[in-house]
């Protein structure tokens, strides 16, 4: 096959040994969680202290407990001091959101948190994916400063929502990146790719836990290294 131009993979991981497994099998740039199992969280300060020995730029999840994005003042407060501790340990960006009870974006929130990250990288997480209206929401995040938005067309994966991903992509321009993920793996990539013009994805990449490793989002590095050639062909 004809090798065609890089595509970003991103990886989201739960450990700094996952991050270096991703890392060295392939993976462009980390998304550092802890409790994967739920979503993804933010992660300890322990963790983030080790941001700066990962070999690929980091980007750390700020979210401060499982369940909704429908978040009191205090713990907006307290997201805008995870960025602090993120920026202070070497992360090049950050991934957040924050919606209203009908799932619109919560401009207020969003706009105190991205005040917060300044000139860090910012994403706009799968909060996304429940706004009534993903145009408006795709304005709002534009207008806000995101430099990304993580998506998986509003369906359960990226490939079920492939025709969503692509509208958003041709409507974004170059004024915002597109990143599907929900699902991605290497038996999905190309299609993803020529069905959106994605230029990056995002995958977990996770293998079976273990016994003894109950409820843990552990990294296969293989299922990398598979996605990142499938990617690259």
């Amino acid at each position: 096959m004809t090798r065609i131009s890089h595509m970003t993979l991103e990886i989201c991981v739960e450990s700094f040994e996952d991050a270096v497994i991703a890392a060295k099998n392939g993976a462009d740039r980390i998304e550092y969680c802890s409790a994967l199992g739920v979503g993804g969280l933010t992660p300890t300060p322990g963790a983030m202290a080790q941001i700066g020995t990962i070999p690929v730029p980091c980007f750390v999840m700020i979210r401060p407990r499982p369940g909704n994005f429908v978040y009191q003042d205090s713990e907006i407060d307290t997201m805008a001091r995870e960025i602090a501790l993120a920026r202070d340990a070497g992360a090049k960006g950050v991934v957040f959101g924050a919606c209203h009870d009908d799932g619109s974006l919560h401009e207020g929130h969003l706009r105190l948190l991205c005040d917060a990250a300044g000139g860090m990288a910012k994403t706009l997480h799968r909060a996304f994916d429940i706004t009534p209206d993903a145009f408006s929401a795709l304005e709002t995040a534009v207008g806000l400063g995101f430099d990304r938005i993580l998506t998986s067309g509003q369906q359960n994966t990226a490939e079920e929502g492939c025709a969503m991903i692509a509208d958003l992509i041709a409507r974004a321009g170059e004024r915002i990146i597109i990143l599907p993920g929900s699902g991605v793996t290497a038996a999905n990539a190309s299609t993803l790719r020529a069905k959106t013009g994605a230029s990056q994805l995002h995958a977990s990449c996770k293998r079976t836990a273990q016994k003894g490793e109950e409820g843990r989002v552990a990294t296969d590095g293989k299922a990398v290294r598979d996605l990142r050639r499938a990617m690259d062909h």
